[in-house]
């Protein structure tokens, strides 16, 4: 037994050594260069206290217990104490746990460790004080090894323990569960049985390596491996005891003291752990040294410290804590700290922000310096770059003033370019600047530490600050102004200006108006003056509405409404239009006197004036004034100004004196006397300051007050204007109300300058409250003419409140312009002629007037409408006209006739009926017509048939209900009012059209026939199917396809990824592939390419020469070879074949015969290669593992005999045929021969080791196999049981077999003599009877033989071994079916061109949609544009037109007035500024300019003309566009019938298509053909028609439409030319149009200017006089 432990011996020592190689460095270098690491030893040496086991014997008392088979000694039972340590003298008993601490004394094998008797679960634990690395445990037991136990460690102290490795001699039923291996991984967990045999029974051992050496480890420094060596507790749990079996059957105690654990040694081998940063390790404090002790504090090198170098050294934490791994020492990196600290700790952030250079963060850094090194200095220090920077004075102190510096005087630890920082620069507040941060910015103030940004901005408004200086005092905070601004911020005005501003002044003046506003201050936010009573706008320049300002004559007193004295009375005058008035109100005083000189004027005053009154220093010489009449004039002024007082009464005297010339006597008329305010007394011209002195200065170079003199009213100058507005003001205290008479004027607002009121007609007046002369009748219409007829009144003027005219004698009426009654003829009036049937008549004509007795005409001489008869006869019987019986009188409410009249032969009365009344009474209603006339109250109505019916036709409707009974125009319904079923329209107009829907589109249910389709009546919408759209139904809706199947269209299905897009053909259903992709839908590959169609497309790349087919496989990219050629691509000769190829030859016989040959070599050599493959793989012994397994277990039977106690006959029997048994199945000679030692060796022990006695062990044995065997046998016998039923199944088999077994010989039989038959019939054919009925079918003669025939034959071949039949020139079927499939192929051809038509007039229509809308919009563009040019230039003339608009507003105007472009050149505009100038001059009259200023307005006017044309000729374009889109519609109509034609051309074809199967059903030779005539055959039934005629047809239907479809192309591209010329025609016309406009614009502008300059000139020129 010494020779198998040696060898175990040495095969442990291997790993274990590999794993020493593996770990520890060259000892050369030690731990300078790389990891290093302490020698490894037993790890118990020295720490007998720190073990320790569950469970000892004799701990408590002596305990006995037995060996098993002890036969060298006599005792076999023994005695334990453990109570007391062992001594190899006085204690040779005890088995304490520190027996199993190796130590190579002479009595090793006299101790050892012994658990208690029969105890199954046991532990032995190892506590260590640190962590230690643990390579391998060996245990060598004195018993029997566990049959199962655990090895277990823990890291943390005993807090977590983990598995290392199960043991069992059953893994499958002691820890289920558990892999059994093989191990894959280090840290597999798994079961193994070979340590826990029952046999050795004694020294037998147990090993476990923490890292197999089997497994390769990539790197041993890895975390991971690293884990699982370290432990701080090591733990053994033995959970089952090795027994033979006695202690089953009896339970008593001395059977178990046979029964227990013990333990020769145990190393736990390993080294103190310290990660490869030390060599060595000392004792740990407290802890005794010992020689071999394996210590457990590490040495530390690398800057490392702690019990195991867990952690950096002090003041070495720059770099992370990581353990040495090979030649990299992984040394912790002292830290930088430039000398201002000793103290540092390492931060993982850190470390990551510097990409892993460095993480130490230094601590408690002195000389006012921080940071992670100590190189910073902290706040309100900064770096002195002239030192050292582990110079302690490197830091200095920042000198930056606290107030103006952000943080309290912060400064910039050191330089920084990038961040602009600069070492020792103060960092100001935002609104603080200076080197030491101590002064404020320009634009702020008062420095202050309160101040987050140290110095509050200037209060300055910008508006109002000189922009050059600062804007304000940096202490104070004073803004400095403008010359016309004020205010500490210098945002308030100065008084009497306002609108603060960025001019350079600042403000505006107020420019308040001197007579409306009360002073000159205005509100500074918007100018508002304050104004007099009733006076608005800023300036105060404008009245309330109903409100005016005075004009100078405005105090004027008509003389006709004076006291007139003797010789004086009152002339009434109408003003005549077009001619100029020379007097004012009604008319003048006039007074027949001699020629005069002078006129006294005396004011006559109601009393004494007081002196106290304005006009107190009026003498009574100056109310006494005399004045001449000078000759020519219309006016006179009187020179001396007169005083007179607001609220007075006056009386003024005229007296007209000196005559001259008593001869001479001449009418004097004298209209108004005004008073005319004196200026020069008022203050805003006499004020003395400049504005005033201007004033006055203007008013006389104006001569404002001359307009004020004449009669007629000149128009004023905008000077003079406003003056006299100020005037106004000034005299009223504001405004005067307008006053206007609410019957006489149109409103109650007046003109603002005079007053006068807008009057009604005919009505005069300022206030318009009286009527003009001529007129009367004052009320809310105005005022009526008099139309006094001169022929017959006095005078043209009437009585005011009647009208009535003063008529001269004769004369009669209110304006005397007519006769007295029965009279007419006026001047000269005559008696009246009525027949006695009227008393009155027209008085200019005579026609009289309201004629009785049912008369009529001028003279009263005819019956009135229906009446009859002679009013002529006479008056007695007064019943000469009689009402027309129609049916009765005018009056009776039943009568329908228009006239009526008597016959003169048969004295018949004749009734001329009213429309839709009929019969000789009109009586009944017309055709066309109904009602029921005889009825009171009844009436013919027209027929309410929508105008669809025949109004001649008497049953058109019936005559009395209305009702519609002969609908026409396709119209049905009570009314007429509907299109028939099938038609379409609008019934009342007549255009109800016959339903063209498609046939094939259209719901079937909606069609009778192929031509009867029902559609909506209004529309003509057509019921579609599926996807199908159109009005008619006619095509596809977009990405689907196959109208022609009656069903719908279906989805074009094309792939997104391979199709160009998802439409598809209509007709086909082809999508649009890209390169490289086919098929219907894109989802192939394209023809003659190969792939997977998701991934890549690519090309067959076969060889021409040697391929059947040119498409290649489409999965794999091979090529379809010919016979005798092989290879991807085709290109070389198969196997068999020889030859260079394309020329392959096939091979001698002989190479099929060798070919089989070789084949099966290659076989077996290919399965005697993998075989060597799996002995290779699996190890010399893998493949007899199977016999292995089975021989250990036949040796484990013999054993298990051997070994028994009781032996008997039997069970030597069974142990000799287990003998002969594995003589039998050894398979070599060696294995044969050391078999046959062992079993040699078995024999002896079994003659020299059998106790006798062992019957009964082998006896229960046997019982148990007899009992598994009578189970077996009862599996097979009890019915039912798997082997009865599958004997069941086996008969029924058989049972089947022979039921059918006749049947199949005779179907084999029958069709062996079928064959035969067949056969022999094949040999009797003739050839040339076949060839006669293949004439037809090639066209070639019967009798012809294959080399003659051009045509081909039966059984014919061509030179490429092709079947051949038919050909050019041949009259066959089959020559007959390539020319109708070549005619078919041209037909389709033709009809793809159709379908390219479609598609071209689809563009040409949507084409012309858009040339449509281009048009339109451009259209409403020139309208905007038009529109928008005239609001803008109204727009800028009403702002112009105003007064006091404000500065702002006329600045935004002058902006976008600068933003216009102007329409001519600087030179055209001189030129034309020097045009005007030079008409100015010579300007000698108002009506010449203005006659000139004609032509430019009729120049306008024709530009404005010319627009409208060019608005028209676009209104043309889009009408020519319109009628392009219906031609388009026309043209979609004609292409849906021919696709009408289409398909009936292919239900021609299948209607050709079965008459052909008819007739190749019929032929009798269809059997005999071979397979390329049938190959023929089918194709001429799947692609044409053998009727020539109907082929025929369908060709020239398909030319027909090829023509039409041409045509209509041709037409639209015409129409699109056409479009394309008014297209551009309509473009010139606007760049035409917008040339005008800027014409118009020009001459605009240039009336404008002329106007301006007549208005000048007229100012002169009234001036002038």
């Amino acid at each position: 037994m010494l020779f198998p432990v040696l060898n175990l011996l040495s095969f442990l020592a291997s790993p274990a050594l590999a794993y020493a190689t593996a770990r520890e460095p060259d000892h050369a270098h030690g731990c300078t260069h790389g990891s290093c690491y302490p020698a490894t030893g037993d790890l118990l040496v020295g720490r007998e206290k720190s073990l320790k086991a569950s469970s000892t014997c004799g701990s408590r008392k002596k305990d006995p217990y037995c060996i098993v088979s002890h036969l060298q000694d006599e005792k076999k039972c023994f005695q334990c104490d453990s109570r007391r340590p062992y001594d190899p003298v006085y204690n040779t008993i005890s088995h304490r746990i520190e027996n199993v601490i190796t130590t190579f004394k002479p009595h090793r094998k006299k101790s050892w460790w012994q658990s208690e008797n029969g105890k199954p679960d046991v532990f032995i634990q190892l506590d260590l004080e640190a962590e230690f690395h643990f390579t391998h445990l060996i245990m060598i037991f004195k018993t029997f090894r566990p049959a199962a136990m655990v090895i277990e460690r823990s890291a943390d102290f005993g807090r977590n323990w983990q598995v290392y490795r199960y043991f069992a001699y059953d893994c499958a039923s002691v820890f289920p569960g558990v892999s059994k291996g093989p191990l894959r991984k280090v840290d597999d967990v798994i079961c193994e049985s070979r340590y826990s045999d029952i046999e050795p029974s004694t020294e037998g051992e147990a090993i476990y390596r923490v890292l197999d050496p089997a497994i390769h480890i990539e790197d041993p420094y890895s975390p991971n491996i690293q884990n699982q060596l370290k432990i701080t507790n090591l733990r053994v749990n033995f959970t089952k005891l090795h027994t033979l079996g006695d202690n089953l059957l009896d339970s008593r105690v001395e059977i178990k003291e046979k029964y227990y654990y013990a333990m020769y040694e145990l190393v736990v081998r390993g080294n103190c752990f310290c990660y490869g940063h030390a060599s060595e390790c000392a004792p740990i404090d407290g802890i005794k040294d010992e020689e071999g002790m394996v210590h457990g504090r590490c040495v530390c090198k690398h800057n490392t410290k702690g019990l195991n170098c867990e952690l950096c050294d002090d003041f070495h934490s720059d770099m992370p804590w990581r353990p040495a791994e090979g030649r990299n020492t992984n040394a912790c990196k002292k830290c930088n700290c430039n000398g201002h600290s000793n103290q540092c700790h390492f931060d993982m952030a850190v470390y990551l922000a510097t990409g892993n250079a460095g993480g130490g963060v230094c601590d408690h850094c002195l000389h006012n310096t921080m940071g992670r090194n100590c190189e910073m200095c902290k706040p309100f220090y900064y770096k002195d770059l002239s030192r050292d920077i582990r110079d302690p004075g490197v830091c200095t102190a920042c000198d930056c003033d606290p107030d103006g510096s952000l943080n309290g005087g912060i400064c910039d630890g050191h330089d920084e370019p990038s961040l602009g920082m600069i070492a020792g620069q103060c960092r100001c507040k935002d609104h603080v600047e200076g080197h030491r941060c101590d002064k404020c910015k320009s634009g702020f103030f008062g420095l202050s530490a309160a101040n987050p940004r140290g110095c509050q901005p200037c209060q300055c408004d910008p508006r109002g600050t000189v922009s050059e200086s600062p804007k304000c005092d940096p202490v104070s905070g004073d803004c400095f102004c403008k010359r016309l601004v004020t205010g500490r911020s210098c945002d308030l005005c100065l008084p009497e200006h306002w609108a603060l501003s960025h001019d350079m002044n600042g403000c505006r003046d107020c420019d308040c108006d001197v007579g409306g506003a009360t002073d000159n201050h205005c509100s500074m936010e918007n100018g508002q003056c304050r104004c007099r009573s009733h006076m608005m706008g800023r300036q105060c320049t404008q009245v309330e509405s109903g409100w005016y300002f005075m004009a100078l004559d405005h105090y004027t007193y008509e003389a006709e409404l004076a006291i007139l004295g003797q010789g004086c009375s009152v002339e009434q005058r109408e003003h005549q239009p077009g001619r100029p008035a020379t007097w004012t109100g009604t008319g003048f005083a006039k007074s027949h006197t001699y020629w005069a000189w002078a006129v006294r004027v005396t004011i006559i005053r109601p009393g004494p004036i007081p002196t106290s009154s304005p006009c107190g220093n009026t003498i009574p010489a100056d109310d006494m004034l005399t004045v001449s009449l000078p000759a020519g004039s219309r006016f006179v002024v009187l020179p001396p100004p007169v005083c007179m007082e607001r609220g007075v009464s006056y009386t003024l005297r005229f007296e007209f004196s000196r005559y001259l010339d008593g001869n001479s006597i001449l009418i004097l008329g004298t209209t108004a006397i005004s008073l005319i305010p004196r200026y020069s007394s008022l203050e805003m011209f006499i004020g003395g300051d400049p504005a005033s002195i201007a004033r006055k200065q203007s008013y006389e170079r104006y001569r404002c007050h001359e307009g004020a003199k004449s009669v007629t009213r000149p128009q004023i100058s905008n000077v003079c204007a406003k003056l006299i507005t100020s005037m106004s003001a000034i005299i009223n205290h504001g405004a005067l109300p307008c006053l206007c008479d609410p019957q006489g004027s149109v409103s109650s607002v007046c003109d603002t300058h005079g007053g006068q009121c807008r009057c009604r007609p005919n009505v005069i007046g300022l206030r318009c409250d009286q009527c003009a002369p001529g007129t009367y009748g004052f009320g809310p219409a105005g005022c009526k003419a008099c139309e006094c007829n001169l022929e017959g009144a006095v005078t043209r003027s009437c009585d005011q409140l009647t009208g009535q005219c003063p008529c001269r004698p004769g004369a009669f009426g209110q304006r005397c312009d007519g006769c007295q009654a029965g009279h007419w003829g006026f001047p000269n009036c005559k008696r009246c002629l009525c027949n006695g049937h009227a008393e009155e008549c027209h008085q200019r004509t005579g026609a009289c007037l309201n004629c009785r007795d049912n008369t009529g005409g001028d003279k009263c001489d005819r019956c009135a409408n229906g009446y009859y008869g002679n009013p002529v006869l006479g008056t007695g019987m007064g019943n000469q006209c009689r009402a027309c019986p129609c049916p009765d009188g005018p009056n009776s409410g039943r009568h329908f006739a228009a006239s009526c009249y008597q016959d003169n032969r048969n004295r018949q009365v004749v009734c001329n009926c009213n429309q839709g009344y009929t019969g000789s009474r009109c009586e009944e209603c017309a055709p066309g017509y109904y009602g029921n006339p005889s009825q009171p109250g009844g009436r013919c109505q027209p027929c309410r048939c929508s105008n669809n019916i025949d109004m001649s036709d008497l049953d058109a409707c019936d005559r009395r209900t209305g009702e519609c009974k002969k609908c026409l125009y396709n119209t049905e319904g009570p009314d007429c009012g509907v299109c028939k079923s099938g038609y379409y329209g609008d019934a009342s107009r007549r255009n109800c059209r016959k339903c063209t829907c498609s046939f094939l589109g259209t719901e079937h249910t909606q069609c009778t026939a192929r031509d009867e389709c029902v559609c909506q009546r209004a529309t003509g919408q057509c019921q579609c199917l599926p996807n199908t759209i159109g009005l008619t139904c006619d095509h596809c809706k977009p990405n689907y396809w196959n109208l022609a199947s009656g069903r719908g269209c279906e989805a074009c299905g094309c792939d997104p990824n391979n199709a160009v897009n998802s439409a598809c053909n209509e007709f086909t259903g082809k999508c649009q592939c890209r390169d490289g992709f086919g098929g219907k839908t894109c989802t192939d590959c394209q023809e003659n390419y190969w792939g997977d169609p998701r991934i890549q497309c690519r090309v067959c790349d076969c060889d021409p020469r040697g391929i059947e087919t040119s498409q290649c496989d489409q999965k794999s990219g091979h090529c379809v070879c010919q016979q005798g050629v092989s290879g991807v691509r085709c290109d070389q000769c198969a196997r068999g074949f020889s030859g260079q190829f394309p020329n392959c030859q096939p091979c001698h016989q002989c190479f099929g015969d060798w070919d089989r040959v070789v084949q099966d070599l290659a076989v077996r050599t290919k399965t005697l290669s993998e075989r060597a493959q799996e002995i290779q793989t699996t190890g010399l012994t893998g493949a007899y593992e199977k016999a292995f397994r089975d021989l250990e277990k036949k040796l484990a039977q013999a054993q298990g005999i051997v070994n028994a106690r009781n032996t008997t006959a039997e069970a030597v029997s069974s142990l000799m045929e287990l003998i002969e048994d594995l003589r039998y199945k050894t398979y070599t000679q060696t294995l044969y021969y050391t078999l046959n030692v062992v079993l040699n060796v078995l024999l002896l022990l079994f003659g020299t080791l059998f106790p006798p006695g062992a019957y009964d062990s082998i006896h229960s044995s046997y019982n148990k196999s007899r009992d598994a065997e009578r189970r077996a046998n009862q599996s097979t016998t009890t019915t039912p049981s798997t082997v009865s039923q599958s004997a069941d199944t086996r008969r029924k088999t058989e049972r089947l077999i022979s039921a059918k077994k006749d049947d199949f010989n005779r179907k084999n039989a029958a069709n062996k003599r079928a064959l035969g038959d067949l056969n022999a019939k094949a040999q009797t054919l003739d050839m040339k009877k076949i060839n006669e009925k293949v004439k037809h079918v090639c066209g070639t003669p019967g009798d012809a033989p294959c080399a003659e025939s051009l045509c081909g034959g039966a059984g014919c071949r061509d030179d490429e071994g092709n079947r051949h039949c038919g050909g050019l020139n041949c009259n066959g079927a089959v020559a007959m079916a390539d020319n109708a499939l070549e005619r078919s192929k041209h037909a389709e051809k033709e009809l793809n061109k159709v379908a390219d038509a479609k598609t071209k007039a689809e563009e040409a229509k949507s084409k012309a949609q858009a040339a449509l809308d281009k048009a339109t919009n451009t259209k409403n563009k020139v309208e905007r544009s038009n529109n928008d040019l005239r609001d803008l230039i109204k727009q800028i003339r009403d702002f112009l037109m105003q007064e006091g608009a404000d500065p702002d507003s006329i600045e935004t105007v002058a902006n976008r007035v600068l933003e216009l472009s102007i329409p001519a050149s600087p030179q055209q505009i001189r030129h034309l500024a020097e045009e005007i100038k030079d008409r100015v001059r010579s300007l000698s009259n108002v009506d010449a300019i203005l006659q000139q200023t004609q032509d430019d307005v009729r120049k306008a006017e024709q530009l404005l003309q010319e627009a409208k044309k060019a608005r028209n000729r676009a209104e043309g374009v889009k009408s020519t566009a319109e009628t392009v889109k219906q031609a388009l519609e026309d043209a979609k109509k004609a292409q849906a019938t021919a696709e009408k034609a289409i398909q009936r051309a292919r239900a021609d074809i299948g209607e050709t298509e079965a008459r052909l199967a008819q007739v190749l059903k019929c032929s009798s030779f269809s059997q005999i053909l071979d397979g390329e005539l049938m190959d023929k055959y089918h194709t001429v039934q799947e692609l044409v028609d053998t009727k020539a005629k109907t082929v025929q047809e369908a060709k020239k239907k398909a030319e027909r439409l090829r023509d039409e479809a041409k045509e209509l192309l041709k037409d639209a591209q015409n129409k699109l030319q056409r479009l394309a010329e008014l297209e551009k025609d309509y473009e010139e016309n606007q760049k035409t149009l917008e040339g005008k406009a800027q014409q118009l614009d020009g001459l605009e502008d240039k009336m404008k200017a002329i106007l301006n300059d007549i208005n000048k000139q007229i100012q002169i020129y009234n001036t002038c006089q």
